[in-house]
């Protein structure tokens, strides 16, 4: 497999780079808010990705009819990377996880309602998967949806949905057939947040960013507002969550920490003697260096694995995401042991190695490593898909 840039790709990411710089605003670029928390939840962050929307790089893998370029999945890969290398926000759940579950089956109404809108980013959307008793495993979700009319009455709670405080609409999943298997009877709704019945509590995470608690009591649903098939609801979200475990995990924020790391270690002492002389420490830049390379390489596979066409690759995906996160976990733990007692100075502290990221990437990598399925539900889908191991093995 060639992972060669095309000189037209290497062209578009001069383009965005000249974009970003003249679009240059701390308010919107933060090189210590990494991956899950590289959002639009703020004025300044969403007008800025309305920018972005203007440039049509916001669906710039989506088709021609839908108001896309029909480009290849790699140009959305090296948009993302650009903007995860300054700290911006990510292109977002509108245009991956909605925007590509509506084009593949939404209704016409739909489609008309919600995509011209995630193109000029005037909307934002919160995804309601985890509960309370079903964290990671999505087909144990047991928000009730009831039939009520020509639409729908959800009651229950959803847990861990990190954009509640600030989305208009909630991306939802809630059981409509309560005596289907656990993998059937799952359909997929679209709320606004404001709904009287919607009640959102804050939850502060370790990294120091919100998620939230959301309660939804007697929220009706027009039939209009079901996505796609009733009860095919997790196939739609299993394929979402293919997306969303690469795209919200971005290479570049972890590379800029390697780098960070690998400049400490070469100007730094310790009882007077150079840092880099120190064989331990030594073998263990190798090491993270190697594995950079690995985590660099699976995100290429991915994208033009994912470029053939079809549906994105299931087991690719757990790959690159489990590797990656528990890669970059591991690399803040290192950098918090070579830097000693000072790495526990708070970030953006000058006095502190590294100017503190250690400190706070210690805190974000392990939300990273649960965010999007955790390692262990990766190790599962690797297992059965991609070794072909039984369930219960």
């Amino acid at each position: 497999m060639d992972f060669e840039f095309t000189p037209e790709q290497l062209e578009f990411v001069k383009d965005v780079e000249r974009f970003l710089e003249e679009n240059d605003d701390p308010e919107v670029f933060d090189v210590t808010r990494e991956n899950m928390a590289q959002i639009v939840d703020t004025p300044p962050r969403r007008k800025f990705m309305a920018k972005v929307g203007e440039q049509g790089w916001l669906g710039i893998t989506w088709p021609e009819e839908y108001g896309g370029s029909d480009g290849e999945g790699i140009y959305e890969y090296l948009l993302n990377e650009a903007l995860a290398a300054r700290g911006g926000p990510q292109i977002g759940k509108g245009v991956g996880i909605i925007g590509k579950t509506i084009i593949s089956h939404g209704s016409d109404r739909l489609k008309k309602e919600f995509l011209p809108k995630i193109l000029r980013n005037e909307v934002e959307f919160a995804v309601g998967y985890s509960e309370p008793n079903a964290g990671s495993d999505a087909a144990s979700m047991q928000l009730k949806a009831t039939r009520d009319g020509d639409g729908w009455r959800l009651n229950g709670q959803k847990t861990w949905t990190t954009s509640a405080h600030f989305a208009d609409w909630y991306w939802v999943g809630a059981r409509t057939d309560p005596d289907a298997p656990k993998h059937h009877g799952i359909s997929l709704f679209l709320v606004p947040m404001d709904h009287p019945g919607i009640t959102v509590k804050g939850i502060w995470t370790m990294g120091d960013e919100r998620t939230n608690e959301v309660y939804l009591d007697d929220v009706w649903v027009s039939d209009d507002y079901v996505v796609g098939d009733l009860n095919r609801g997790f196939q739609y979200i299993s394929e979402a969550l293919d997306l969303e475990r690469f795209t919200l995990f971005t290479y570049s924020p972890t590379a800029q920490r390697l780098d960070l790391l690998t400049e400490y270690v070469r100007t730094a002492t310790r009882d007077g003697e150079p840092l880099k002389d120190d064989a331990v420490v030594r073998s263990r830049i190798a090491g993270l260096h190697t594995e950079a390379e690995v985590a660099r390489v699976l995100g290429l596979k991915f994208v033009f694995t994912s470029s053939e066409g079809g549906a994105p690759p299931t087991s690719e995906a757990s790959e690159y995401k489990l590797f990656t996160t528990e890669y970059s976990r591991r690399l803040a733990n290192a950098s918090m042991d070579i830097a000693g007692p000072g790495s526990q100075l708070r970030v953006r502290d000058e006095d502190a190695p590294m100017k503190g990221r250690s400190e706070s990437t210690y805190r974000y990598t392990v939300i990273d490593t649960i965010g999007g399925g955790s390692s262990e539900i990766q190790k599962n889908i690797i297992a059965r898909r991609k070794l072909g191991l039984p369930k219960n093995f």
